[in-house]
Protein backbone atom coordinates (compact mmCIF):
# COMPACT_ATOMS: atom_id res chain seq x y z
CA UNK A 1 0.00 0.00 0.00
CA UNK A 2 2.98 2.42 0.47
CA UNK A 3 4.37 2.10 -2.93
CA UNK A 4 1.12 3.98 -4.81
CA UNK A 5 1.40 6.31 -2.06
CA UNK A 6 4.75 7.45 -2.62
CA UNK A 7 4.37 7.30 -6.18
CA UNK A 8 1.34 9.15 -5.70
CA UNK A 9 2.56 11.73 -3.66
CA UNK A 10 -0.45 10.85 -0.78
CA UNK A 11 1.99 9.70 2.32
CA UNK A 12 0.08 12.25 4.60
CA UNK A 13 -3.08 9.20 4.60
CA UNK A 14 -0.45 7.11 6.45
CA UNK A 15 1.03 9.92 8.83
CA UNK A 16 -0.57 13.00 9.08
CA UNK A 17 1.74 14.87 11.39
CA UNK A 18 4.81 14.61 9.45
CA UNK A 19 4.53 17.46 7.11
CA UNK A 20 8.08 18.24 6.01
CA UNK A 21 8.87 14.70 5.52
CA UNK A 22 6.18 14.06 3.44
CA UNK A 23 6.98 16.91 1.02
CA UNK A 24 10.38 15.37 1.02
CA UNK A 25 9.09 12.16 0.26
CA UNK A 26 6.67 13.88 -2.60
CA UNK A 27 9.42 15.82 -4.32
CA UNK A 28 11.69 12.65 -4.08
CA UNK A 29 8.22 10.22 -5.61
CA UNK A 30 8.27 13.12 -8.63
CA UNK A 31 11.68 13.38 -9.19
CA UNK A 32 11.52 9.02 -9.03
CA UNK A 33 9.38 9.18 -11.99
CA UNK A 34 10.55 11.68 -14.27
CA UNK A 35 14.04 9.58 -14.04
CA UNK A 36 12.25 6.14 -14.68
CA UNK A 37 9.98 7.83 -17.44
CA UNK A 38 13.48 9.05 -19.07
CA UNK A 39 14.47 5.30 -19.15
CA UNK A 40 11.34 4.73 -21.17
CA UNK A 41 10.91 1.39 -19.77
CA UNK A 42 7.53 0.70 -21.95
CA UNK A 43 10.07 0.30 -24.62
CA UNK A 44 11.84 -2.41 -23.14
CA UNK A 45 8.64 -4.92 -24.84
CA UNK A 46 11.12 -3.93 -28.14
CA UNK A 47 14.09 -6.36 -26.73
CA UNK A 48 11.67 -9.55 -26.67
CA UNK A 49 13.14 -10.16 -30.39
CA UNK A 50 16.23 -10.90 -28.07
CA UNK A 51 13.69 -14.11 -26.87
CA UNK A 52 12.42 -14.90 -30.65
CA UNK A 53 15.29 -16.83 -32.04
CA UNK A 54 14.82 -19.27 -28.82
CA UNK A 55 11.12 -19.85 -29.69
CA UNK A 56 11.80 -20.27 -33.45
CA UNK A 57 14.52 -22.50 -33.03
CA UNK A 58 12.34 -24.93 -30.52
CA UNK A 59 14.97 -24.08 -27.74
CA UNK A 60 12.27 -22.87 -25.38
CA UNK A 61 14.17 -24.47 -22.83
CA UNK A 62 17.65 -22.38 -23.03
CA UNK A 63 15.38 -19.32 -21.88
CA UNK A 64 15.29 -21.47 -18.47
CA UNK A 65 18.08 -23.34 -17.96
CA UNK A 66 21.16 -20.60 -19.19
CA UNK A 67 21.45 -17.08 -17.37
CA UNK A 68 22.65 -15.74 -21.18
CA UNK A 69 19.55 -15.26 -23.10
CA UNK A 70 18.29 -13.02 -19.72
CA UNK A 71 21.52 -11.18 -19.47
CA UNK A 72 21.05 -10.60 -23.58
CA UNK A 73 17.46 -8.80 -22.77
CA UNK A 74 18.83 -6.47 -20.09
CA UNK A 75 22.02 -5.45 -21.69
CA UNK A 76 19.69 -4.47 -24.66
CA UNK A 77 17.60 -2.86 -21.93
CA UNK A 78 20.40 -0.70 -20.85
CA UNK A 79 21.88 -0.04 -23.96
CA UNK A 80 18.65 0.89 -25.70
CA UNK A 81 17.46 3.24 -22.60
CA UNK A 82 21.15 5.16 -23.19
CA UNK A 83 19.97 5.61 -26.79
CA UNK A 84 16.78 6.99 -25.90
CA UNK A 85 18.21 9.66 -23.58
CA UNK A 86 20.95 10.66 -26.35
CA UNK A 87 18.20 11.30 -28.46
CA UNK A 88 16.20 13.37 -26.24
CA UNK A 89 18.93 15.66 -25.35
CA UNK A 90 20.25 15.74 -29.08
CA UNK A 91 16.26 16.85 -29.92
CA UNK A 92 15.45 18.56 -26.79
CA UNK A 93 14.33 21.11 -28.78
CA UNK A 94 12.20 19.71 -31.20
CA UNK A 95 10.76 17.87 -28.76
CA UNK A 96 9.33 21.20 -27.02
CA UNK A 97 7.16 21.58 -29.96
CA UNK A 98 5.78 18.32 -29.94
CA UNK A 99 2.57 17.68 -28.84
CA UNK A 100 3.67 14.38 -27.20
CA UNK A 101 7.06 14.80 -26.63
CA UNK A 102 7.05 17.75 -24.71
CA UNK A 103 6.21 16.17 -21.61
CA UNK A 104 9.18 13.87 -21.49
CA UNK A 105 11.66 15.07 -18.94
CA UNK A 106 14.33 17.01 -20.40
CA UNK A 107 12.07 18.78 -22.55
CA UNK A 108 9.67 19.25 -19.59
CA UNK A 109 12.64 20.22 -17.77
CA UNK A 110 12.22 17.57 -14.82
CA UNK A 111 15.52 16.66 -15.19
CA UNK A 112 18.79 18.71 -15.52
CA UNK A 113 20.99 17.74 -19.09
CA UNK A 114 24.02 17.20 -16.59
CA UNK A 115 21.76 13.86 -14.60
CA UNK A 116 20.62 12.59 -17.49
CA UNK A 117 24.77 12.63 -19.64
CA UNK A 118 25.55 10.61 -16.38
CA UNK A 119 22.46 8.28 -16.43
CA UNK A 120 23.42 7.92 -20.34
CA UNK A 121 27.29 7.37 -19.28
CA UNK A 122 25.95 4.10 -16.36
CA UNK A 123 23.88 2.77 -18.37
CA UNK A 124 25.87 2.07 -21.44
CA UNK A 125 28.64 1.10 -18.82
CA UNK A 126 26.26 -1.79 -17.50
CA UNK A 127 25.18 -2.52 -21.28
CA UNK A 128 28.80 -3.06 -22.00
CA UNK A 129 29.33 -5.03 -18.81
CA UNK A 130 26.49 -7.23 -18.79
CA UNK A 131 27.48 -8.26 -22.58
CA UNK A 132 30.81 -8.94 -21.82
CA UNK A 133 29.07 -11.92 -19.45
CA UNK A 134 27.22 -13.00 -22.68
CA UNK A 135 30.01 -13.29 -24.98
CA UNK A 136 32.66 -11.00 -27.26
CA UNK A 137 30.17 -11.33 -30.30
CA UNK A 138 27.64 -10.51 -28.31
CA UNK A 139 29.51 -7.36 -27.05
CA UNK A 140 30.20 -6.52 -30.27
CA UNK A 141 26.17 -6.83 -31.70
CA UNK A 142 25.65 -4.32 -28.37
CA UNK A 143 28.24 -1.65 -29.79
CA UNK A 144 27.20 -2.06 -33.32
CA UNK A 145 23.64 -1.58 -32.00
CA UNK A 146 25.06 1.99 -30.36
CA UNK A 147 26.77 2.96 -33.25
CA UNK A 148 23.69 2.52 -35.30
CA UNK A 149 21.57 4.78 -33.46
CA UNK A 150 24.39 7.08 -32.70
CA UNK A 151 24.10 7.84 -36.40
CA UNK A 152 20.94 7.37 -36.49
CA UNK A 153 20.31 10.17 -34.53
CA UNK A 154 23.11 12.29 -35.87
CA UNK A 155 21.96 12.22 -39.03
CA UNK A 156 20.33 9.05 -40.99
CA UNK A 157 16.95 9.77 -38.86
CA UNK A 158 17.09 13.20 -41.56
CA UNK A 159 16.57 11.16 -44.62
CA UNK A 160 13.33 9.95 -45.43
CA UNK A 161 13.14 5.85 -46.09
CA UNK A 162 16.97 5.25 -44.81
CA UNK A 163 15.67 6.80 -41.65
CA UNK A 164 13.22 3.34 -41.34
CA UNK A 165 15.79 1.37 -42.68
CA UNK A 166 17.80 2.42 -39.76
CA UNK A 167 15.27 1.82 -37.29
CA UNK A 168 14.22 -1.86 -38.78
CA UNK A 169 18.24 -2.94 -38.55
CA UNK A 170 17.92 -2.01 -34.95
CA UNK A 171 15.76 -5.08 -34.69
CA UNK A 172 17.69 -7.23 -36.60
CA UNK A 173 20.28 -6.37 -34.51
CA UNK A 174 18.31 -7.38 -31.62
CA UNK A 175 17.33 -10.89 -33.35
CA UNK A 176 20.89 -11.63 -34.41
CA UNK A 177 22.04 -11.06 -30.63
CA UNK A 178 19.73 -13.45 -29.87
CA UNK A 179 20.42 -16.23 -31.48
CA UNK A 180 24.25 -15.91 -30.90
CA UNK A 181 23.23 -15.37 -26.41
CA UNK A 182 21.07 -18.79 -26.92
CA UNK A 183 23.30 -20.68 -29.86
CA UNK A 184 20.23 -20.79 -32.23
CA UNK A 185 20.87 -20.49 -35.86
CA UNK A 186 19.33 -17.75 -37.38
CA UNK A 187 17.34 -18.30 -40.60
CA UNK A 188 17.32 -15.52 -43.26
CA UNK A 189 13.42 -16.13 -42.98
CA UNK A 190 13.58 -14.26 -39.69
CA UNK A 191 15.73 -11.66 -40.84
CA UNK A 192 13.50 -10.78 -43.61
CA UNK A 193 10.39 -10.85 -41.15
CA UNK A 194 12.09 -8.68 -38.53
CA UNK A 195 13.41 -6.32 -40.69
CA UNK A 196 10.04 -5.89 -42.58
CA UNK A 197 7.56 -5.71 -39.61
CA UNK A 198 10.10 -3.13 -38.14
CA UNK A 199 9.78 -1.29 -41.09
CA UNK A 200 5.86 -1.68 -40.98
CA UNK A 201 5.59 -0.18 -37.67
CA UNK A 202 8.40 2.89 -38.23
CA UNK A 203 6.16 3.95 -41.50
CA UNK A 204 3.47 3.63 -38.92
CA UNK A 205 5.39 5.66 -36.67
CA UNK A 206 5.64 8.23 -39.60
CA UNK A 207 2.31 8.41 -40.51
CA UNK A 208 1.02 10.05 -36.79
CA UNK A 209 4.05 12.24 -37.16
CA UNK A 210 2.35 13.61 -40.52
CA UNK A 211 -0.94 14.52 -38.70
CA UNK A 212 0.54 16.42 -36.18
CA UNK A 213 -0.65 20.07 -35.92
CA UNK A 214 3.27 20.82 -36.54
CA UNK A 215 5.64 22.22 -40.31
CA UNK A 216 6.49 18.45 -40.56
CA UNK A 217 10.13 19.44 -41.82
CA UNK A 218 10.41 21.03 -38.37
CA UNK A 219 10.20 18.20 -36.31
CA UNK A 220 12.21 16.04 -38.56
CA UNK A 221 13.51 16.63 -42.26
CA UNK A 222 12.78 13.47 -43.20
CA UNK A 223 9.38 14.48 -43.01
CA UNK A 224 9.45 16.22 -46.43
CA UNK A 225 10.05 12.99 -48.02
CA UNK A 226 6.74 11.32 -46.81
CA UNK A 227 2.58 11.97 -47.49
CA UNK A 228 -0.07 10.55 -46.17
CA UNK A 229 -0.91 8.79 -49.62
CA UNK A 230 2.68 7.47 -49.80
CA UNK A 231 3.21 6.27 -46.47
CA UNK A 232 -0.52 4.43 -46.59
CA UNK A 233 1.06 2.54 -49.77
CA UNK A 234 4.18 1.40 -48.33
CA UNK A 235 1.89 0.46 -45.62
CA UNK A 236 0.18 -1.96 -47.31
CA UNK A 237 2.94 -2.91 -49.44
CA UNK A 238 4.82 -4.41 -45.91
CA UNK A 239 2.16 -5.62 -44.60
CA UNK A 240 1.38 -7.97 -47.59
CA UNK A 241 5.28 -8.51 -48.29
CA UNK A 242 5.30 -9.19 -44.43
CA UNK A 243 2.74 -11.68 -43.92
CA UNK A 244 3.66 -13.78 -47.52
CA UNK A 245 7.27 -13.65 -45.45
CA UNK A 246 5.88 -15.63 -42.70
CA UNK A 247 3.87 -17.95 -44.93
CA UNK A 248 6.98 -18.85 -47.26
CA UNK A 249 8.81 -19.79 -43.95
CA UNK A 250 5.97 -21.52 -42.18
CA UNK A 251 6.11 -24.06 -45.42
CA UNK A 252 9.48 -24.06 -45.99
CA UNK A 253 11.71 -27.04 -46.45
CA UNK A 254 13.97 -26.10 -44.26
CA UNK A 255 11.17 -25.24 -41.39
CA UNK A 256 9.07 -28.56 -42.04
CA UNK A 257 12.55 -30.50 -41.83
CA UNK A 258 13.76 -28.67 -38.13
CA UNK A 259 10.54 -28.53 -36.35
CA UNK A 260 9.08 -31.96 -37.74
CA UNK A 261 6.20 -30.73 -38.77
CA UNK A 262 4.15 -29.21 -41.72
CA UNK A 263 1.44 -27.56 -39.69
CA UNK A 264 2.88 -24.22 -38.58
CA UNK A 265 0.99 -22.65 -41.26
CA UNK A 266 -1.91 -22.97 -39.06
CA UNK A 267 -0.48 -20.09 -37.16
CA UNK A 268 -0.68 -17.59 -39.93
CA UNK A 269 -4.09 -16.80 -39.36
CA UNK A 270 -3.19 -14.98 -36.75
CA UNK A 271 -0.46 -12.97 -38.20
CA UNK A 272 -2.50 -12.23 -40.74
CA UNK A 273 -5.27 -10.51 -38.09
CA UNK A 274 -2.81 -8.95 -36.16
CA UNK A 275 -1.29 -7.17 -39.11
CA UNK A 276 -4.38 -6.32 -40.08
CA UNK A 277 -5.46 -4.48 -36.74
CA UNK A 278 -2.15 -2.52 -36.77
CA UNK A 279 -3.44 -1.33 -40.47
CA UNK A 280 -6.65 -0.42 -39.12
CA UNK A 281 -5.31 1.52 -35.76
CA UNK A 282 -3.19 3.22 -38.23
CA UNK A 283 -4.85 4.27 -41.20
CA UNK A 284 -9.16 3.82 -39.80
CA UNK A 285 -7.97 5.36 -35.86
CA UNK A 286 -5.14 6.93 -36.58
CA UNK A 287 -3.38 6.08 -33.36
CA UNK A 288 -0.10 4.67 -34.72
CA UNK A 289 2.17 7.05 -33.72
CA UNK A 290 3.49 4.65 -30.87
CA UNK A 291 3.97 0.72 -32.01
CA UNK A 292 4.88 -0.26 -28.62
CA UNK A 293 1.54 1.17 -26.78
CA UNK A 294 -0.50 -0.18 -29.03
CA UNK A 295 0.99 -4.06 -27.90
CA UNK A 296 0.34 -3.03 -24.69
CA UNK A 297 -2.93 -1.20 -24.54
CA UNK A 298 -4.70 -3.44 -27.93
CA UNK A 299 -6.96 -6.02 -26.92
CA UNK A 300 -6.97 -7.72 -30.13
CA UNK A 301 -3.69 -7.90 -31.03
CA UNK A 302 -2.99 -8.78 -27.49
CA UNK A 303 -4.99 -11.94 -27.96
CA UNK A 304 -3.78 -12.66 -31.37
CA UNK A 305 -0.32 -12.76 -29.93
CA UNK A 306 -1.31 -14.74 -27.70
CA UNK A 307 -3.51 -17.48 -29.57
CA UNK A 308 -0.32 -17.98 -31.98
CA UNK A 309 2.48 -18.35 -29.46
CA UNK A 310 -0.21 -21.48 -27.82
CA UNK A 311 -0.89 -22.57 -31.19
CA UNK A 312 2.84 -22.67 -32.02
CA UNK A 313 3.53 -24.63 -28.99
CA UNK A 314 0.44 -27.24 -29.70
CA UNK A 315 2.12 -27.54 -32.92
CA UNK A 316 5.71 -28.09 -31.78
CA UNK A 317 4.87 -30.29 -28.89
CA UNK A 318 1.96 -32.51 -31.17
CA UNK A 319 4.64 -33.59 -33.52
Amino acid sequence: MLIPAILGGKLGVFFPGSRPALDFLSVFAGSLRSYIKLLRPHQWVKNGFVLIPAFFGSKIGVLFSSYRPTFAFFSFCAIASAVYIFNDIFDLEKDKIHEQKRTRPLAAGTIPIRNAVIMLVLLAALAAGIALTVGTTFFYLIAGYAILNLFYTLYFKHISLIDISFIAIGFVLRVLAGGIATDVAISKWLILMTFLLACCLAVGKRRDDLLLGVDKETLRLAHKGYTLAFIDTCLVILSVTTIVCYIMYTVSEEVVRRLHTDNVYLTSVFVIIGILRFLQIAIVEQKSGAPTMILLKDRLIQAMIGLWFVAFLVILYAS
